[in-house]
């Protein structure tokens, strides 16, 4: 299909856009192509159409300038289509609290737009990604096993966060590609280390793992090609090596390509993430939000396992 035929099943299949509504779409200089076919389809809908370029952002977690902030806040359906994301970020929770519809594409690139993820059937992931979304709730104790680290983390009083790549209702948002399950863990109780074999924000995809080690929730060392880079990015804010997230993957036509909108959607991969957690049930605002992928770890829920070899048991 063409990229303006794909742009407009997304917008009415993912997001529902209807005549009339205000649909913003959100640019910069990486993605000028993906968003002029956004704009095409868009004004086919007889949607009222803006396109916002921006400055690409230092980094994902990052906030927008308030002209950004505000327009999300005022559309009904917005789409973000940028080279970091704005999804953990509170532009984008305000506007959803605003009751905007929006999907995030940080990292977006015409092969993402072009490929299997972004045309699976999102009726079957949003049913895989709401069962391991309950588990999640579920569970008190979270533990992952990848390449003989063990990392454990305390998963008590929050709720998991479903990624469906169905976002039809006011104030509902997330990532395409999608197909996630994700939760925040309790800060300060990540213990252990754990390997990351698959990809990482910034680094993409890793040559070699990292391996990482955390104590009482936080990073403390980073080994292994990339780490430099790693703790570079992160800087001097402490609040930056929170233990933000875990997620899994749920989407069974994704690959591992180096570009986190995918990777960490991958069926039977699981990631952890560093920094802000805030807008997902979470209480660190770090102004950063970086993702790290494990392609077949194992993941215990409650001592129960979950995922293993790739493969979810649901």
């Amino acid at each position: 299909m063409s990229m303006v035929n794909i742009a407009r099943q997304l917008l009415e299949q993912n997001l529902a856009l209807t005549a009339e509504e205000k649909l913003l779409i959100i640019v910069d200089e990486t993605t000028l192509p993906i968003g002029q076919a956004l704009f095409e389809a868009g004004k086919t809908f007889g949607a009222q159409v803006v396109q916002l370029q921006m400055e690409p952002l230092g980094r994902s977690g990052m906030e927008p300038v308030a002209t950004v902030a505000e327009a999300m806040a005022a559309a009904d359906v917005v789409v973000a289509a940028t080279a970091h994301s704005l999804t953990h970020t509170q532009a984008r929770k305000q506007a959803c609290a605003a009751g905007a519809r929006i999907a995030t594409m940080p990292g977006m690139t015409e092969e993402i737009f072009r490929g299997g993820a972004l045309a699976a059937d999102y009726n079957q992931i949003a049913v895989w990604t709401q069962q391991l979304t309950e588990l999640l709730t579920a569970a008190e104790e979270a533990e992952l096993v990848n390449g003989g680290a063990r990392l454990k983390m305390s998963l008590a009083g929050r709720r998991g966060v479903p990624s469906t790549g169905i976002y039809h209702k006011r104030g509902q948002a997330g990532n395409l590609p999608s197909g996630e399950a994700y939760i925040a863990p309790l800060e300060g109780t990540a213990q252990g280390e754990i390997i990351i074999d698959g990809s990482f924000v910034g680094l993409g995809a890793l040559e070699a793992p990292l391996k990482l080690t955390f104590e009482q929730g936080d990073l403390v060392a980073a080994e292994g090609p990339g780490s430099e880079d790693l703790l570079y990015m992160l800087g001097d804010n402490p609040l930056a090596r929170n233990l933000a997230e875990l997620g899994i993957g749920t989407n069974d036509q994704a690959r591992v390509i180096g570009v986190i909108l995918e990777d960490e959607k991958v069926w039977g991969t699981a990631h952890i993430a560093l920094g802000s957690n805030d807008t997902f049930g979470g209480q660190v605002a770090a102004g950063i939000h970086l993702d790290g992928i494990m392609m077949a770890p194992e993941l215990y829920l409650d001592g129960k396992l979950i995922l293993q070899a790739g493969q979810l048991k649901l």
